[in-house]
């Protein structure tokens, strides 16, 4: 199979960081990453150093680690919110701005780069699942360099939403669970049958 010996592209700072984070470039992180400066130029705001940017993804996948990185969002703080649909799909909202954006794939990708023929040919081995790791690095990074070479509306549909106020992060003091001990936050302790409060897992065994 035909290899590409070198996959040269330049890649922003932002998006190093991003990589760093991550721990490799793969092309679900370039979405995430395309998403979260489409957002930024939309909603006019800076990385959010609290809760003011919130973002929602519809999956789980490697996009999320770049809204982590460029938007300041994470489940530690409260303003990244999975819900796992599956989708490719991330709603980004500014709450003193009061406005929000969803972004959408709604399209099968096609790449357009300039290696074409390498690529198909990387892509058909890892569809029968004989491609090296070599291979996958390579078409992953063909891919990438694809995407940050287009314009964002090649990928995703951009509609802006009602704005809503998505709850901050809950804060509650920690009780101990009345079967195993740990410390644990009182609003998710559940009452046994037994009249004790009780952690989530312990309620399960008991």
């Amino acid at each position: 199979m035909p290899h590409t010996k070198s996959i040269e592209f330049n890649i922003p700072d932002d998006l190093q960081n991003c990589i760093e984070f991550h721990g490799h470039l793969c092309p679900g992180l370039v979405y995430g990453y395309l998403v979260a400066k489409e957002a930024i130029k939309l909603l006019g705001f800076e990385r959010s150093i609290d809760e003011e940017v919130v973002a929602i993804s519809e999956n789980d996948s490697c996009a999320v680690d770049a809204l982590q990185v460029i938007l300041g969002t994470s489940i530690g703080k409260g303003n990244l919110i999975l819900k796992e649909y599956g989708k490719n799909a991330y709603t980004i909202l500014h709450r003193q701005n009061k406005r929000a954006y969803r972004f959408s794939r709604n399209q099968s990708y096609n790449y357009t780069g300039k290696s074409k023929e390498a690529f198909n040919l990387l892509d058909a081995a890892i569809s029968a699942g004989t491609a090296t790791e070599r291979e996958k690095w390579q078409h992953k990074h063909l891919k990438s360099a694809d995407l940050l070479s287009r314009p964002f509306h090649d990928f995703f549909t951009t509609k802006e939403i009602d704005f809503f106020t998505p709850p901050y992060a809950p804060l509650a003091r920690s009780e101990a669970c009345a079967n195993c001990g740990e410390m644990t936050m009182s609003t998710k302790l559940v009452d046994s049958e037994h009249r004790q409060r009780v952690c989530i897992p312990c309620s399960r065994d008991l």
